[in-house]
């Protein structure tokens, strides 16, 4: 093995007696740390971005978001420690960012004085596509196998880590006892991607080592289970965040992710107002082919309800269907009362549109007999167009329980057509401009709430060397 020392040193105690059963229940345990890890992970990468930044142009790492990143992969080593990443204890994990001595999982990052402001332009993505490969092998689809019984497919892609920490616990559960061997080399890998993690963090400058560095002590630092020498270097300051601190990152991440809700909805707004709109200005959905072997298609009841209000028309526009029959015959499209349409097709044989989807349209048949009258005759019509060739009808959006009707001119089965809907709306033409532009405000908000809790200097703990500071000699 390889003693040549790494600024990432990762380190874990394997307990001498666990549990054979609590391994089963232990992503259940876990739950409490994954939600807040998933939070801390969304502001390891904001404030990754920051320091980003920081590093191009003047080659530092800011200290205080260097802390709490590194407290980060800290947390989210003891929980894989503890959970299905290793096994190796069953004391549960601390909830806090700083190192705890007494836990047999540890990480520390020494502190880079200097980064090169090149190499943060490349190393997180091009030259870590390497260790990439690797680390996906090692934790995660990297491995597979599959097998058909009664044409079921099985399958397995948690990554070597994982297949070796499943036959531990097997073993574990037969016999009580962890293998050593296993445990050295879930270790190594754990400690390798935690290396890699590190690096495309942009927290050191050297690559990380092609090497499986096995065992629960890392190269070049000090072993565990034995006492500190006397000439241990002094620890770096423990991150302890105030209660402040703690309340606007919290604060800020929840902020951050409200933003992210409100861009994600905005861009779907954006993209309907920019890009299904079409030169009439009608956003328009995209073509379907619509059949039956009865006499009508219908679509389910449209009911419009504003209470005893009128629908602003500059709000809401117009709405309007467009239709033409596959084989060219002439065809009727109309919008009526719903009431009115259920008492014309009452015992007529018909089908009611329920979905339309991309690969599926799901209807409901109605059986029964032809039509007393060609729709044509009828006056129940708010709107209504018939003829050969494209057919359109367009009206006002106004409250009401509305059904459209699509049939052959002249009342005859097996209704075929193409058809598409869309509607003015043209509120949607600032609505997304106001939820974008609100919603980036909030992102700015949040962000600035978490550089708030990160980038401040944590207050420094007694030194491990020299202990905690002795009263003044009287």
């Amino acid at each position: 093995m390889s003693t040549t020392t790494y600024p990432v040193q990762v380190d874990g105690r394997l307990d001498e007696r666990l549990n054979r059963w609590l391994w089963l229940v232990k992503w259940v345990l876990v739950i409490p740390h994954l939600f807040v890890l998933a939070a801390l992970w969304i502001a390891f990468a904001l404030l990754s971005f920051v320091a980003f930044f920081a590093i191009l142009f003047t080659g530092r790492y800011p200290r205080g978001i260097f802390d709490f990143n590194v407290g980060v992969l800290r947390w989210t080593w003891r929980v894989q420690f503890y959970a299905y990443g290793a096994l190796g204890t069953d004391k549960y994990p601390p909830f806090t960012l700083r190192d705890v001595p007494s836990y047999p999982a540890h990480l520390e990052v020494k502190y880079p004085e200097h980064l090169s402001r090149g190499l943060v332009l490349v190393k997180w993505w091009l030259l870590a596509i390497p260790h990439y490969i690797v680390v996906g092998f090692f934790v995660g689809s990297g491995t597979w196998f599959a097998s058909q019984a009664d044409n079921q497919a099985w399958g397995w892609s948690g990554g070597l880590v994982g297949l070796l920490v499943l036959v531990a616990a097997i073993v574990l559960l037969f016999t009580g006892r962890y293998p050593r061997p296993v445990f050295d080399l879930v270790l190594g890998m754990n400690r390798w991607a935690l290396r890699v993690a590190a690096y495309a963090g942009l927290m050191v400058d050297q690559y990380p080592p092609f090497r499986l560095d096995m065992g629960g002590d890392d190269p070049g630092t000090t072993k565990l289970h034995e006492p500190p020498p006397p000439s241990r270097p002094p620890r770096e300051p423990e991150l302890r965040m105030s209660v402040g601190q703690t309340v606007a990152l919290v604060l800020g991440i929840v902020v951050t992710l409200a933003s992210v809700v409100g861009l994600t909805v905005g861009g779907a707004l954006a993209w309907l107002d920019q890009g299904r709109r079409d030169a009439a200005g009608f956003v328009t959905s995209d073509q379907v082919t619509l059949s039956t072997t009865g006499y009508a298609l219908t679509s389910e009841n449209l009911t419009i309800a504003s209470g005893g209000a009128t629908l602003p028309h500059r709000w809401f526009g117009d709405a309007r269907v467009r239709v033409s029959a596959t084989d060219g015959t002439p065809v009727f499209v109309g919008l009526a009362n719903s009431s009115d349409v259920r008492a014309y097709l009452a015992g007529v044989g018909y089908t009611t549109v329920k979905a339309v989807g991309p690969h599926r349209t799901t209807y409901d048949d109605h059986g029964g007999q032809a039509p007393s009258s060609a729709p044509t005759t009828l006056k129940i019509w708010r709107v209504q167009a018939s003829g050969a060739g494209e057919q359109t009808i367009t009206w006002p959006l106004e409250n009401g329980d509305w059904t459209l009707v699509v049939m052959a001119a002249d009342g005859s089965p097996d209704v075929s057509v193409q058809a598409d809907v869309g509607a003015t709306a043209p509120a949607l033409s600032w609505a997304w401009v106001a939820v974008i532009t609100s919603a980036g405000i909030v992102l700015l908000l949040g962000v600035a709430l978490v550089l708030v809790a990160a980038v401040r200097q944590p207050k420094a703990g007694p030194s491990a060397l020299t202990g905690p500071p002795r009263p003044p000699v009287e």
